[in-house]
């Protein structure tokens, strides 16, 4: 939507919390031009808080009480980070990152919710915190599964007897009693709920209260107030007043804490370390970084932690956030003193709490059911977004001052040829940064740049040379160089080369030079990282200027003379071994299009990620006899290639063929690469193709691919160990998946069964 619009201001949203979400959807609908959005996400699927117990309890999927980001940020023409923020340098106004360089922003908000209040001796090690949600959604399943395969009753403890707590204690009992289609095949669990409050819900009226305890005592749940755990240890906790109790798992459901580091980053904080923000949002003590939901603190206005504020306060952070970045006035917000809460039973009841008014019944869950999926309705079911205004408008509003205004002009009126390329100084700043080893065979390279690079050959080796570039794929400069490098080195791995040298050609979109050279840097530290890995030395390239994000690399390496491999020499008997699980074309194409789970793509970037270096040695190690990677052409292009330099059939069995998660539902929703249909010419090549041709899975035989497996061609007899050697390696999918026939006098060298 924006892509040939220069960058003028970055927005950088910490966390998917609920406001962040809200802020991401309306800026979808209404977005500004020359403000680029970047989400940085530890989690790509981000639970809803209030359908939590629903999923413990049995009633919603995962997919019901989750938010996909991946399509939300599609939406929002945001740039996905999947990666977690670890701390701030407000001088230089760049948020550090766990596993990427990091990343400069404007206007920065913040909405990464709370971390568990784990300061008791051994709740650390020993107990499940309700926060972060996700890592309880993991334990959770590990808990059902001991219990069912348990030979004695189990004792489950519950610290904290708010509403978090007491309403997922009723979860976790209906779910592993009359919740369970199977709970007469195993004893159902003990509960024991500890608080050091008086009463449970302490947060809410008298009436809520009564209601609760009535339900806790008719399911049989031990309730312990007054008591304060002090110690968590393996099998049992231990109260303050001595006594201990053995258990068999520990929920802790306590108050939660915020995160350290925006304290340790210098940004104001109350008296709870939670960040301290005015009524507009906005830190105290850093203009131009917001914070929300739980991880603030409204210093005007303190509220308990609870996600209707979270919710509430997404509007108005997204109005200031505008406002902001347009250098205009904020405006305050006051959330509400009283909320509507609903709180739910474990089975399909709840109790409405609201002020004095308190209610209960199964009609309350059905209305508190109905309110929580219209919510996650808003996110799921996107509306199409509008034509976005001038982009010159927005600037002549505030977004830019007038030095930025004629740097537009200038950068929509760009050269072409030579006076297209990024200005020298800009190169050597991000290469100066960068580190790209130094190798002695490279006689002149960056270290010392000539018109071009000059290397010595090893005597009795072969040079081996290979060239691709592509547009970017992935939100993450940093990932796209990283998948780039290991696409463009595949080459040289099959053939049995070893990688000496890169000469880079990228392309930057064009806009104010801060902001290229920020991207340029981000994109040649991911590759360089892989080239280094490699033993590969970037001695040079080619940088310009272009509507969007490319990125290629010409390869050199070298070979011994009589050890190496082609796309030739396949033996009838040998079985065919893929390295890697295919579907990157239709996972990709389904991603462009805002339909494709975060989760799905996710799964395809590691894919990508996996390097073939190791994989190539391993299928050398077993004897192979033809190798290639499987890229563009798509699985089947690369085995016509094979069988025909062979002069050899191959029998396919496509039930073997390996599939990245999703990739079979892209595929089957008619979600394929735009190069699909060039690669199903091919078609033609197969000899059964009607027995074939209506399977899904025969699709992805044509999906082309990016850093893609290996496919090899191995002696039959060696074919099990080596795919047992490659999945201790980490291809955890390679598979046999055909094998090599004698040719037959057909003109199809290819026979598929399913």
């Amino acid at each position: 939507m924006q892509a040939n619009t220069p960058t003028f201001k970055d927005l950088v949203l910490i966390g998917g919390g609920h406001s962040h979400v809200i802020v991401l959807r309306r800026f979808g609908m209404r977005p500004i031009p020359g403000v680029r959005i970047t989400l940085l996400a530890r989690e790509l699927d981000v639970p809803y808080s209030g359908m939590l117990p629903g999923l413990v309890a049995g009633h919603y999927s995962f997919d019901d009480v989750h938010i996909d980001l991946g399509p939300l940020s599609r939406f929002a023409g945001a740039q996905l980070f999947y990666t977690e923020a670890i701390g701030l340098d407000p001088d230089r106004q760049v948020v550090l990152c766990h596993n990427r360089p990091p990343v400069p922003y404007d206007v920065l908000s913040i909405d990464i919710g709370i971390a568990p209040a784990l300061g008791v001796a051994g709740a650390p090690e020993h107990a499940v915190p309700v926060k972060p949600i996700g890592g309880l959604v993991a334990r959770w399943e590990a808990l059902k599964r001991r219990v069912r395969e348990s030979q004695c009753q189990l004792r489950i403890a519950v610290v904290g007897a708010g509403a978090a707590g007491v309403e997922l204690t009723l979860a976790i009992q209906h779910a592993l009693t009359a919740g369970a289609p199977d709970a007469a095949s195993f004893e159902a669990p003990e509960f024991h709920l500890f608080d050091g409050a008086s009463t449970v819900l302490p947060s809410h009226n008298r009436g809520t209260q009564a209601r609760f305890g009535r339900v806790l005592a008719e399911r049989g749940v031990y309730v312990h107030l007054g008591r304060l755990v002090s110690q968590v240890d393996t099998g049992r906790i231990e109260l303050e007043d001595g006594e201990t109790f053995d258990v068999d798992e520990v929920v802790w459901a306590t108050e939660a804490a915020p995160q350290q580091w925006p304290a340790t980053s210098g940004l104001a904080i109350d008296e709870r370390g939670f960040i301290a923000v005015s009524p507009t949002l906005e830190s105290t003590s850093h203009p131009g970084v917001f914070a929300a939901g739980d991880i603030a603190s409204v210093l005007q206005h303190p509220r308990e932690k609870a996600g209707v504020f979270a919710v509430r306060q997404g509007p108005p952070l997204e109005a200031n956030l505008r406002r902001a970045l347009r250098g205009e006035p904020l405006k305050t917000f006051s959330p509400q003193r009283r909320y509507l809460s609903l709180v739910s039973t474990g089975d399909r009841y709840a109790v409405a709490s609201r002020g004095r008014m308190s209610l209960e019944g199964a009609w309350v869950w059905r209305w508190k059911d109905w309110i929580d999926r219209r919510f996650m309705r808003r996110f799921a079911e996107l509306p199409e977004m509008e034509d976005t205004v001038s982009a010159m408008q927005e600037v002549s509003t505030g977004l830019a001052s007038p030095d930025v205004i004629r740097e537009f002009t200038s950068a929509a009126m760009r050269c072409g040829g030579c006076g297209s390329k990024v200005g020298a100084s800009m190169l050597d700043r991000v290469i100066g940064r960068l580190n790209p080893i130094r190798r002695e065979d490279v006689l002149i390279g960056l270290a010392a740049p000539d018109d071009a690079s000059v290397e010595s050959i090893p005597s009795g080796k072969l040079i081996v040379q290979s060239v691709d570039s592509f547009r970017s794929m992935v939100d993450d400069p940093y990932v796209f160089g990283r998948i780039t490098a290991n696409h463009c080195l595949s080459d040289l791995y099959a053939m049995g080369a070893e990688p000496r040298s890169a000469l880079a050609i990228v392309s930057i979109p064009h806009g104010i030079e801060p902001k290229m050279e920020v991207q340029l840097e981000e994109l040649l530290a991911g590759a360089v990282e892989v080239l280094n890995e490699a033993g590969a030395a970037l001695v040079g390239g080619h940088t310009s200027e272009g509507a969007e994000l490319t990125l290629g690399f010409a390869v050199t390496g070298t070979v011994e003379r009589d050890n190496w491999l082609r796309k030739g020499g396949l033996e009838p008997g040998d079985a065919l071994i893929l390295t890697k699980p295919i579907g990157t074309g239709t996972l990709l194409a389904a991603d462009m299009r805002g339909k494709a789970k975060a989760r799905w793509v996710d799964g395809a970037i590691r894919s990508m990620l996996r390097s073939n270096q190791e994989g190539a040695d391993t299928v050398r190690a077993f004897g192979a006899r033809a190798c290639t990677d499987v890229t563009g052409f798509g699985l089947l292009g690369h085995l016509v290639e094979m069988s025909k330099a062979s002069t050899v059939d191959v029998h396919l069995s496509l039930n073997s063929v390996p599939l990245l998660d999703g990739a079979h539902a892209t595929a089957a929703a008619g979600l394929l690469s735009s190069l699909q249909p060039q690669n199903v010419r091919l078609r033609r090549a197969i000899t059964n193709v009607d027995a074939v041709a209506t399977d899904v899975r025969y699709l992805m035989l044509f999906d082309p691919q990016t850093a893609g497996g290996l496919l090899a061609g191995v002696p039959g007899s060696r074919s099990d160990s080596c795919v047992s050697r490659l999945r201790k390696l980490g291809y955890s999918n390679a598979a046999v998946i055909g094998v090599v026939k004698p040719r037959s006098d057909r003109d199809e060298p290819i026979a598929i069964t399913l």
